[in-house]
């Protein structure tokens, strides 16, 4: 009898181990204003991180282990501005609204997301689709359906009448409408009020709004203010109530400052920001995603006859070539960065070529990592879960061959990535 007592009571014991990840990291940039430590040891637990320890810590026999001693280990990374089913890139890109369907973009924005994962970001911000596709796909990558960053959705983006977000903006009069609120497009306080809770309905973590013209739409101006401020303000705090952060599509000086007024949490693309707009988003503590990689993109295929549509074309060759400018002087100015791609206009799994040009621009290779990891999860509201790799963290964690540090561009060559404690890309 007391044999049997103490065979189950090992038992128990036994069944009560649980069996950790073990990483060997050769040079950790954890993501916070720490310095990088040499040889360090992080210890997973089912989605978690558990502990962080200088020195190579010996597995137990039941542990997995993963070597990067040779690599330089990071948090992984997240992008504040994407577009998961969009390719700027394909030859259709200005037909596809009339023919294509739901259907079409979701299948498009899993392929993307697998890409977007595979290139080392692991968190996403995707600002602005139509018909809940991500946020079916945010739930299904939670699920473990498909493979693909975790995503932050605002659904479907909230603009004006004939504003940059319109979908029915220039189509043949017989597509054309008047969508409404429910579709996003507000033209007053109270349709304001309507469309974010119809975001919060659809199930969106955030809110998206148009506050200038763009430049992709095909319509005349890229710049103008497209909301009055008691618009955006209304839009804001109608959030709030929600719990609902907004990112402001903002290209005009005009249309930043209104934005900023009204309370919005993040300034998108920022290119024609004035003193006026620095100044205040520094008091306001508003962030700037700059999306430099698009600017680049765009002034480049503007080149190319043809490529855009002339109006298009036009704003591009305008707009485009000054976010560079722009950011340095935000940069210098003191205005909080977080880093954002609006990847959708270039491909898929570039992401990271934004880190070079932000390097380019005046930025430190150390703030420019810590834009898209330490910043952009403050951004997020996540930075308890998000951004950096230390106890009580998600187990999300990237890996690459050279030091960052030293050359940015090692970034774009991602060697191992792990989700949730899951790994999706080995060495």
């Amino acid at each position: 009898m007391k044999l049997s007592l103490l065979l189950c009571l090992n038992l128990l014991l036994s069944f009560n181990v649980v069996a950790k990840t073990v990483i060997h990291a050769g040079y950790l940039i954890d993501g916070s204003n720490d310095n990088p430590m040499n040889e360090m040891s992080i210890y997973v637990i089912e989605n978690k991180i558990t502990e962080v320890i200088t020195g190579y810590i010996e597995p137990e026999a039941e542990d997995d282990y993963i070597d990067l001693s040779g690599y330089t280990v990071l948090p992984g990374l997240i992008d504040m501005h994407v577009h998961l089913t969009s390719n700027q890139s394909s030859t259709n890109r200005y037909i596809e609204s009339t023919s294509l369907n739901a259907a079409d973009y979701a299948i498009r924005a899993v392929s993307n997301s697998k890409k977007t994962l595979l290139a080392g970001f692991t968190t996403v911000r995707n600002l602005g689709d139509s018909d809940t596709v991500t946020v079916a796909l945010r739930n299904e990558i939670a699920k473990g359906t498909v493979p693909g960053p975790r995503i932050f959705t605002a659904g479907k983006t909230i603009a004006s009448t004939g504003g940059h977000a319109d979908d029915t903006n220039s189509l043949n009069k017989n597509l054309s409408s008047d969508p409404g609120p429910i579709n996003g497009i507000i033209n007053s306080s109270d349709d304001a009020y309507k469309a974010v809770r119809h975001r919060y309905k659809e199930g969106a973590d955030l809110i998206k709004i148009t506050a200038t013209g763009g430049v992709l739409s095909n319509a005349k101006n890229g710049k103008n203010p497209q909301m009055t401020e008691d618009e955006i303000r209304s839009v804001v705090k109608a959030a709030r109530d929600y719990g609902f952060k907004v990112a402001a599509h903002a290209h005009g000086s005009e249309g930043i400052v209104r934005a900023v007024k009204a309370g919005v949490d993040s300034i998108e693309h920022g290119t024609l920001m004035n003193s006026e707009g620095i100044s205040l988003m520094r008091q306001q503590g508003t962030y700037y995603v700059p999306t430099l990689l698009a600017g680049a993109w765009v002034a480049e295929k503007a080149l190319i006859e043809n490529y855009y549509p002339p109006f298009v074309q036009q704003k591009a060759l305008e707009i485009g070539p000054q976010l560079k400018s722009t950011f340095s002087k935000a940069y210098q100015a003191g205005v909080k960065i977080a880093f954002g791609t609006d990847s959708g206009v270039t491909p898929h799994g570039d992401n990271a070529k934004e880190f070079k040009l932000m390097v380019d621009a005046g930025m430190t290779e150390k703030e420019a990592i810590l834009s898209a990891t330490l910043h952009a999860s403050i951004l997020l509201d996540q930075q308890d879960y998000l951004g950096s790799i230390s106890s009580g963290k998600f187990a999300d964690i990237i890996a690459v061959s050279g030091n960052p540090l030293e050359d940015i561009t090692s970034l774009e060559s991602v060697d191992f990535v792990m989700i949730n404690g899951n790994v999706i890309k080995k060495p």
